[in-house]
């Protein structure tokens, strides 16, 4: 229903910035709550940040309040997660993801995923 693809990851340094983007397809975009996950190897897939179909509302996980934001841009179909103040701690595989419909302020009801963007942060 609607098609989702990540791209931005790479290798940068502990403090280092980076924005991640998702691009979607294939469904009214604004019709989606967005998220961004990530899953380091060996561990469970994690919820970093959602953002409402209209990207007022913003949610984050503890650990990346403050470093990280959230946005999207329902007339260009993206989705966007700037990382700032990079630490070893973010390296995993990031994937954004649509809800459509739902709770989702803690990364739950997500429906449709994207193939992930390996983010490494080395130290």
């Amino acid at each position: 229903q609607v098609q989702l693809v990540e791209s931005g990851g790479g290798l940068v340094q502990a403090g280092d910035s980076l924005s991640l983007s998702c691009s979607a397809s294939g469904s009214t975009f604004s019709s989606y709550a967005m998220g961004w996950f990530r899953q380091a190897p060996g561990k469970e897939r994690e919820w970093v940040a959602a953002i409402s179909k209209s990207g007022v509302v913003r949610y984050y996980r503890d650990s990346v309040k403050g470093r990280f934001t959230i946005s999207r841009d329902n007339a260009k179909n993206t989705a966007s997660l700037r990382m700032t103040n990079l630490k070893s701690e973010d390296t995993a595989v990031y994937y954004c993801a649509a809800s459509s419909g739902g709770t989702y302020a803690n990364g739950e009801n997500f429906d449709y995923w994207g193939q992930g963007t390996q983010v490494t942060v080395s130290s």
